[in-house]
């Protein structure tokens, strides 16, 4: 981090939120040094896969499961590539979405269709479209850019017995998100994401995701082995159990690479 972020980062940290002279930071500078340690704590793992379980839920409770690996690799000074790799029902089985996320250009992203073996573009207006049926949308898939949106610090609250800031954050690119804002909590002691809001384009309460069930990796990275998303406008939900998590696997860049998708297996 430069030294301008690094010094906000410890004054954002070390003062109690309201002191008695005032906060030296707007809240928007705060929740911005809270991001910008949040992801920076998330980052440096080089390379990643783990196993999912996704379980679809219909507002009558009736469920549908499938099975997926994920792969990720992080790109020096740029964003993350990604694959969701589906193995089971079979129906669906080989499909395939491949991300691209960037700091600051569109992300990319195309969903490779076994049964007519051809691969297709989400186009960025498109990325507010369901995932697969589930209560994700593309947006939702692609790793969370830090420069993708704007930050306040909202308050601290409580949240199944976590002390957390409250941020509200932004789409930068709002023509294209199908969201107007989302209020993360964000725990204070390991800045694990634990809870978050999403709030449609009218502003209304659209979805809530919850993370449970936080294992510490390689002694260093902190990933959630369960978490649900709420559709409170539909009644649906998707619930991820996550698994075998493993890093710096030495995963090749051109796995990660529009032309392998049709070899991938």
């Amino acid at each position: 981090m430069e030294l301008k972020t690094t010094i906000w980062v410890w004054v954002a940290l070390a003062l109690p939120a309201a002191p008695l002279w005032g906060d030296p930071l707007t809240p928007q500078q705060r929740g911005r040094a809270i991001a910008e340690e949040a992801d920076r704590r998330h980052r440096g793992f080089v390379d990643t896969t783990a196993n999912l379980r996704m379980i679809l839920r219909n507002k009558q409770g009736q469920t549908s499961e499938r099975e997926l690996r994920i792969r990720a690799l992080e790109v020096s000074d740029d964003g993350t590539k990604s694959l969701c790799i589906f193995d089971t029902p079979r129906d669906i089985k080989g499909t395939i979405l491949l991300t691209h996320t960037h700091k600051s250009a569109d992300d990319d992203q195309w969903l490779f269709l076994p049964a007519l073996r051809r691969v297709r573009r989400i186009a960025a207006r498109n990325k507010s479209g369901s995932f697969m049926g589930s209560e994700y949308a593309y947006e939702d898939i692609a790793i969370q850019e830090l420069e993708k949106y704007t930050y306040k610090w909202v308050r601290d609250d409580l949240y199944d017995g976590n002390d957390c800031f409250v941020l509200e954050r932004r789409p930068v690119d709002q023509a294209n998100s199908g969201y107007s804002r989302q209020v993360v909590w964000i725990g204070k002691a390991e800045y694990r994401t634990w809870k978050v809001e999403y709030y449609d384009r009218k502003g209304d309460l659209l979805k809530t995701l919850t993370c449970q069930g936080y294992h510490k990796y390689a002694d260093r990275f902190w990933r959630a082995r369960e978490t649900n998303m709420t559709n409170h406008q539909t009644g649906k939900s998707t619930q991820l159990i996550w698994s075998d998590f493993a890093f710096d696997t030495g995963q090749n860049k051109l796995d990660f690479e529009r032309s392998r998708l049709t070899l991938l297996r």
